[in-house]
């Protein structure tokens, strides 16, 4: 293979590897109305180098807010387990942080915390997750689940033993929302939820 073979197959290796965020509309008609009604009414728009529609997102309008977690390495301690934190939309199959595929779809985006037993060390510095459950399956807005309750909620999302897990933690970026590369593979959501800062890596895969 010749130099200028191999500096294409480099361009479109980079290219195809490109992602960005545009503005979305308020959330969408499967999205049943006492959830669209917490949510803000712009989304988030994540399209691929293509030009397709990877996935749609759409925050709350206010933060969750509880008592201010005592635990070690988190991020967001004021957000309650289980709580909703917004809405995601797959219009293709999708995935999530574990790599795992993701049916096209819409999806709530619940809090939790990974447990302290060995099974996720080095996974992310911070024990801040969103879990995603199928729209179909959360029935109540307010509703605040426990970790064995949201677990087994989020694997009818998965389709594995595993829930389908979003990385989360807080933002200190300058600017919001953005979307930015971070590694190389990572794309950082950097938004806000209400006035919390949060950032949610929605595309790349955890490195094991």
């Amino acid at each position: 293979m010749n130099k200028t073979v191999i500096s294409f197959a480099l361009l479109a290796g980079a290219a195809f590897g490109q992602y960005k965020m545009e503005a979305s509309g308020a959330p969408p008609s499967n999205v049943p109305p006492a959830f669209a009604s917490l949510m803000q009414q712009q989304g988030y728009k994540i399209l691929n180098a293509g030009g397709s529609v990877f996935c749609e997102v759409w925050l709350r309008t206010s933060a969750p807010g509880g008592p201010k977690s005592g635990e070690d390495a988190v991020a967001l301690p004021t957000i309650p387990q289980g709580a909703l934190l917004g809405v995601l939309n797959f219009p293709a199959n999708g995935a999530d942080r574990r790599g795992q595929n993701i049916k096209p779809g819409a999806y709530t985006l619940r809090y939790s915390l990974f447990p302290v037993n060995g099974d996720h060390q080095g996974v992310a510095p911070q024990r801040d997750f969103a879990l995603l459950v199928p729209i179909a399956a959360d029935t109540d807005a307010n509703a605040q689940p426990n970790f064995d309750q949201l677990v087994a909620l989020s694997r009818k999302a998965s389709g594995t033993p595993h829930p389908a897990v979003l990385s989360l933690s807080n933002s200190s970026a300058e600017k919001f929302p953005s979307f930015t590369k971070e590694g190389e593979h990572d794309w950082t959501l950097q938004v806000k939820i209400g006035e919390l800062p949060v950032s949610i890596i929605l595309v790349g895969k955890a490195e094991s």
